[in-house]
């Protein structure tokens, strides 16, 4: 359930000394980023300042993330779990989560699929043309990639016309990477994307 300002007091604070966990997540990629814990005070100030801020056992103090590295974590939404015992709080990071400078807290986890599938195909870029399909694709010009976006899409268009479900969901998936790798070959990525999907949706 979505956590307002007027829902606060809703959460189980007794139950771990006024305490909840509170796992971070980003909003675009579905990534878990790190874990960390919050008082009410701390939750408040999340959800007045819109960067998430969290209370420090150790300094004994309210930390807002970044707020030395400047690494913040921009808050769109937080939401209490079943037992009101928890934080799930979705962002998204400016630069990396991890004070050892990975993207996130968990970087031994693997990514969600399509951002895995969006990394093999940057570290394709430097590889040899003979060492994949890929490699090979991103050393050719970016018309010859950008026409395979056009012929995939075609693909697409005509199994959705004949009602082909297979063929349908072939195709996606074929366009679906000839894009990821049109986007590689012109400095963008699949997270500025969705970034601006993020932005037409609100």
């Amino acid at each position: 359930m979505l956590i307002t300002e007027s829902t606060v007091d809703q959460l189980a604070w007794e139950k771990m000394n006024q305490l909840v966990p509170c796992i971070v997540q980003h909003v675009l990629t579905g990534e878990v980023l790190m874990q960390g814990y919050m008082n009410r005070d701390a939750l408040l100030q999340t959800l007045q300042t819109k960067a998430v801020t969290f209370y420090s056992r150790s300094k004994q103090r309210l930390w807002q993330k970044g707020e030395q590295s400047g690494h913040v974590l921009q808050f769109t939404g937080a939401y209490r779990d079943c037992d009101n015992d928890s934080i799930l709080v979705q962002a998204i990071p400016q630069g990396p989560t991890c004070h050892l400078g990975t993207r996130s807290c968990f970087a031994e986890a693997p990514a969600p699929f399509l951002v895995q599938l969006n990394n093999i195909i940057k570290a394709r870029r430097s590889a040899s043309p003979d060492a994949s399909y890929t490699a090979k694709l991103l050393s050719q010009p970016i018309k010859r990639i950008a026409q395979k976006v056009g012929e995939e899409g075609v693909e697409v268009a005509l199994a959705a016309t004949v009602q082909d479900k297979d063929e349908l969901l072939n195709e996606s998936a074929d366009l679906l990477y000839h894009l990821l790798v049109t986007l590689e070959a012109s400095d963008l990525s699949l997270e500025q994307v969705l970034e601006v999907l993020h932005q037409r949706h609100r």
